[in-house]
């Protein structure tokens, strides 16, 4: 029988070992870009053999996927807590914006430039992102809105280009920033709210 004791410790330590490889390949791809970083660069950056990388990842692909899980789970737990206290249509927007524009502010521009730039041009990547990444997102928002919809808290409308107009608009604003875009740089942590009330409210001012 497995000792217990011993399978959490191991799978703690591969939870670790994980983190330190993905830090590592954060800065490097942001430093060198994806093309020309290679295993042995992010091995030489996380103090380990290469050999270790491919017990975790099996390519850099892999590596730029394994750089959005942790944000997109946190994601997925914040708008799940969400779902389960009933919450307002204001704050679960505010969520849908939060992980993905926070994901990237700072310092972590550059490694979106890296990551937006090689998804255009990678299909293995564009593939995965959509599945992985993407994909899960979409379908979390369209049920959302479709729950709102029967609910008529919102106005019937076609969900499904609902929510990739949404999602669209945080794409927009990162390839905007990346672009240094001084007001966005200055008011960033303003958005997730800011974004939130003009979806729920629009820009039109209500007549007294």
């Amino acid at each position: 029988m497995k000792d217990p004791v011993k399978a959490s410790l191991q799978e703690q330590l591969a939870v670790a070992r994980r983190a330190q490889i993905l830090d590592a390949a954060i800065k490097v791809f942001a430093q060198k870009g994806f093309h020309t970083t290679t295993i042995k660069d992010i091995a030489r950056e996380a103090d380990l053999a290469d050999g270790t990388i491919y017990k975790y990842f099996e390519n850099k692909t892999a590596l730029l996927l394994g750089i959005l899980e942790p944000p997109r789970t946190r994601a997925q737990q914040e708008m799940s807590f969400l779902l389960e206290s009933d919450a307002d249509i204001h704050s679960v927007m505010k969520a849908f914006m939060l992980q993905p524009l926070m994901a990237f502010k700072k310092d972590n521009f550059e490694l979106f430039k890296v990551i937006i730039s090689e998804i255009l041009v990678n299909q293995e990547l564009r593939e995965r992102f959509h599945q992985q990444v993407l994909g899960p997102m979409l379908q979390g928002g369209e049920a959302y809105l479709r729950r709102w919809s029967e609910q008529g808290v919102i106005s019937p409308q076609n969900i499904d280009l609902t929510i990739r107009a949404i999602a669209g608009m945080i794409l927009g604003l990162l390839l905007e920033q990346s672009m240094g875009d001084q007001t966005l740089e200055a008011q960033w942590d303003e958005l997730p709210d800011t974004i939130a009330s003009l979806i729920v409210n629009g820009i039109k001012k209500e007549p007294l």
